[in-house]
C-alpha cells in the first residue's frame, strides 16, 4: 500500500542468488517485527522504521533503529500515537513523522519530532489538513508534503512546506495529479514524485516540484504503474521499488529514473516483492525494508539491500 523515504549501508555480506538485470541484491538482519505500511528515514548514519500494521491488523507505534556497521537493530522510544501510512523525513539532526492514519483509518495532521540523543518524541505544529498515504521530502532544512488521502477519502492536491526552525507551515503550488500511496525523492534540489493511486487505480505519472520557483513540471512516466511503492536516490538516479494493485500479486519491479536523461530503465528485481515498504539509501546502496509480500494485509521484517552497477 504505501510509501516513502530516502537513504543506507556499508557492510558487506554474502549476496542473494543472482537476480537478472543490472545491480545486485544482498540480505541483512531482518527487523524485530513484521510490518507493512511503514515510514523510514536515515539519521546520523542509522536507519529508523516507524509505525505500520503488524500481524493481526493492529496498528503499531513501535520504532526500530538499524546500525549498518553492526548489522543490528534496536528498539527506540515508540511514537506517541500508533500510525500507519505516514511519511518520515530527517532534517537538522531530527526525524519528523508526518500524517498517516490513526484510530483505524482516520487521517491525521499530526507531526512528531524525534530527538535521538534524548530518545524522545515531541509534538510539533500540525499540517493544515489531515492526510495519510502522503509523500514527503526535504530540501535544505525545509520539509515538503505532497497530496495523500484526506478526510472523506478524497485525495488532496495540497502541497505544504514546513520550516522546523519556525515550527510553521505554508501552502505551496498544488500537485498536478492528486493521489495517494506515492513516493518522493530529491535530486539536484528538485523533488520528484512518482506513481501512486487515484480513484483506486494506479497512475504512472512523474511530476517534479522545484521549491525555488514553486512550480511543477512533468517527467517521463514510469513503465510500470503501481502504488504502495518506495523510492531512494543513489548517484543522482532514483530507484523505485515494489508496489501493489492491478495484478494478483505484489510488484517486484525495480525501475531506475535518470533525471538528466528523463528516462527509465529496469534494474534487478526485488528478491522479495513487497508493498508498504521503506527504501533508505547511503554509501551507494539502498536498504529495502519491511512491507507486505502479498496485496492487502500481509507483513514482513524483510531487509534486502540493492547495490546498483551504474558507474562501474
Amino acid at each position: 500500500m504505501r510509501v516513502l523515504a530516502l537513504l543506507v549501508l556499508v557492510v558487506a555480506s554474502a549476496p542473494v542468488a543472482a537476480a537478472p538485470g543490472p545491480g545486485r541484491w544482498e540480505t541483512r538482519a531482518p527487523m524485530f517485527s513484521e510490518r507493512t505500511e511503514v515510514a523510514g528515514a536515515l539519521l546520523a548514519g542509522r536507519i529508523y522504521i516507524a509505525g505500520g500494521f503488524v500481524p493481526g491488523g493492529a496498528v503499531t507505534a513501535a520504532v526500530e533503529e538499524y546500525d549498518p556497521a553492526a548489522d543490528a537493530w534496536r528498539r527506540r522510544a515508540p511514537l506517541p500515537v500508533p500510525v500507519h501510512h505516514a511519511a518520515m523525513v530527517a532534517v537538522a539532526g531530527r526525524l519528523f513523522v508526518l500524517g498517516g492514519f490513526a484510530n483505524g483509518w482516520a487521517p491525521t495532521a499530526a507531526v512528531w519530532e524525534y530527538a535521538p540523543a534524548a530518545d524522545a518524541w515531541t509534538a510539533r505544529a500540525p499540517m493544515s489538513i489531515a492526510r495519510g498515504a502522503l509523500a514527503a521530502a526535504a530540501v535544505g532544512e525545509r520539509i515538503y508534503v505532497f497530496s495523500g488521502t484526506g478526510p472523506g477519502g478524497a485525495d488532496a492536491a495540497l502541497t505544504e512546506e514546513y520550516d522546523p526552525a519556525a515550527n510553521a507551515w505554508r501552502r505551496r503550488a498544488p500537485i498536478p495529479t492528486p493521489r495517494n500511496h506515492h513516493a518522493a525523492a530529491v535530486v539536484g534540489g528538485k523533488i520528484y514524485t512518482f506513481v501512486g493511486r487515484r480513484g483506486g487505480v494506479n497512475v504512472n505519472v512523474t511530476e517534479i516540484y522545484d521549491p525555488a520557483t514553486d512550480g511543477w513540471t512533468s517527467g517521463a512516466p514510469i513503465p510500470t504503474a503501481r502504488s504502495g511503492i518506495a523510492a531512494a536516490v543513489v548517484g543522482g538516479r532514483v530507484y523505485v521499488f515494489g508496489g501493489e494493485l492491478g495484478r494478483p500479486g505484489t510488484y517486484g519491479e525495480n525501475e531506475m529514473y535518470d533525471p538528466a536523461a528523463d528516462a527509465w530503465t529496469p534494474r534487478a528485481p526485488m528478491p522479495t516483492p513487497r508493498h508498504g515498504l521503506a527504501a533508505v539509501a547511503v554509501g551507494g546502496r539502498i536498504a529495502v525494508i519491511s512491507g507486505g509480500p502479498r496485496p492487502g494485509f500481509s507483513f514482513s521484517g524483510a531487509h534486502e539491500v540493492f547495490a546498483p552497477d551504474e558507474g562501474r
